[in-house]
C-alpha cells in the first residue's frame, strides 16, 4: 500500500491523530507539547468516588490516599469518554490511531475495537500489548510513522508486528498490594514479608509475571540489570547493533532511590540512551504499591 493519496495533480498525506491513555506515561501536558497526541485519563474509584489520572488525581494525591488505606480500584474509560474525543478529533483529522494499554491487562482495548467499528476505517485501534514506558515508545513510533506518510492501518500493522520488541522488569518493595490483588496468597505474603523478600516482576507481551525472588533490594537491582543485559545479548542483539534500542526507567513514589538506580543502569549500559526517569502509571502502582523500581527497553522505529 502506498501511504500517499493522490487528489488531482496533488499528492498529500493523511492527517493523523494518535490517541492513547494515561497508562502510556504521557501526561496531559506532554501530549500538548508533542502535538497530534491525545491522552484519555484512566478512571479510578477511590472509596466509592471516581477520579481521573492526571486530571483530578495526581501522583502525590494517589499515594497519599493509598498509604492512608483508601480502597482504590481501577476502571476503564467509558464509551462516551472515548467516542466523544474521537468525534471531536475527526473534525480536524483524517484518521485516528488509537493505542490503549495491552489487551492482556485490560478490556479497554477490546472495547475500543468495538467502538471503532462504527467509524468506517477512520479510527484504527492498535493492540501492541504494551503498557507504561514501552507503550509511550509506541506512541512516539506512531508519530514517526505518520510523519513518514504511513496511514492508520499501516501504522497498526507496524506496531503490532513489533509488539514483542520490548521488556519491563519491576522490583516490588512491598507484598501488601500483590496480596490484595490476589496475585499471591496471604500466607506467601506473610512469609515473604518476614524474610524481606523482594519479588522482581516482568512484563513481556502484556503479561505481568514473576521473574525472580531475591532477599534484598541490592540483589534485586543486580538481577534486573542482568536480565536486561541478557535481553540485549539475545532477543535484541540486532537492534542493539543497529542503535535501535533505548532504555527507559520508572518508579513508584521513590524518586531519590530511582535516580540512584539510574546511575547503576547507566554504568552497566554506557553506550545506550536512557530516557527520562518517570513515575509508573497509577494502574500499575495500584497493584504494586510504593517504593518500586522499573527498568525497561524498547525498540525505536527509525
Amino acid at each position: 500500500m502506498c501511504p500517499l493519496l493522490r487528489k488531482g495533480d496533488k499528492i498529500f498525506m493523511k492527517k493523523i491523530a494518535v490517541v492513547t491513555d494515561s497508562n502510556s506515561n504521557i501526561t496531559q501536558q506532554e501530549a500538548k507539547e508533542l502535538k497530534d497526541v491525545y491522552v484519555i485519563p484512566m478512571p479510578f474509584i477511590v472509596d466509592g468516588e471516581e477520579f481521573f489520572e492526571d486530571v483530578n488525581l495526581t501522583q502525590e494525591g494517589f499515594y497519599e490516599k493509598l498509604l492512608a488505606g483508601a480502597d482504590i480500584s481501577t476502571s476503564q474509560p467509558s464509551v462516551g469518554q472515548v467516542t466523544e474525543l474521537w468525534d471531536e478529533l475527526l473534525k480536524n483529522y483524517d484518521q485516528i490511531v488509537h493505542i490503549p494499554m495491552s489487551s492482556a491487562l485490560s478490556e479497554s482495548c477490546n472495547s475500543a475495537k468495538n467502538y471503532a467499528k462504527e467509524y468506517n476505517g477512520r479510527v484504527v485501534v492498535v493492540d501492541n500489548r504494551r503498557i507504561s514506558i514501552t507503550l509511550r515508545q509506541s506512541v512516539l513510533d506512531a508519530l514517526t510513522l505518520a510523519k513518514k506518510g504511513y496511514d492508520g492501518e499501516e501504522i497498526r500493522q507496524e506496531l503490532e508486528e513489533t509488539q514483542s520488541d520490548s521488556s519491563i522488569y519491576i522490583m516490588v518493595d512491598t507484598l501488601k498490594y500483590l496480596k490484595k490483588g490476589g496475585r499471591i496468597t496471604p500466607a506467601a505474603a506473610a512469609i515473604g514479608t518476614l524474610l524481606k523478600i523482594k519479588p522482581v516482576l516482568q512484563i513481556q507481551g502484556g503479561k505481568l509475571d514473576q521473574y525472580a525472588k531475591v532477599m534484598n533490594e541490592k540483589v534485586a537491582r543486580i538481577k534486573m540489570i542482568g536480565a536486561m543485559k541478557h535481553d540485549f545479548e539475545t532477543r535484541f542483539a540486532e537492534f542493539v547493533a543497529n542503535g535501535e534500542i533505548e532504555i527507559e526507567m520508572a518508579y513508584t513514589n521513590c524518586v531519590g532511590k530511582a535516580e540512584e538506580f539510574k546511575k547503576q543502569v547507566q554504568e552497566a549500559f554506557p553506550n545506550v540512551k536512557i530516557g527520562p526517569m518517570v513515575p509508573l502509571p497509577l494502574s500499575i502502582a495500584c497493584h504494586i504499591g510504593s517504593g518500586a523500581l522499573a527498568v525497561a527497553c524498547a525498540r525505536v522505529v527509525k
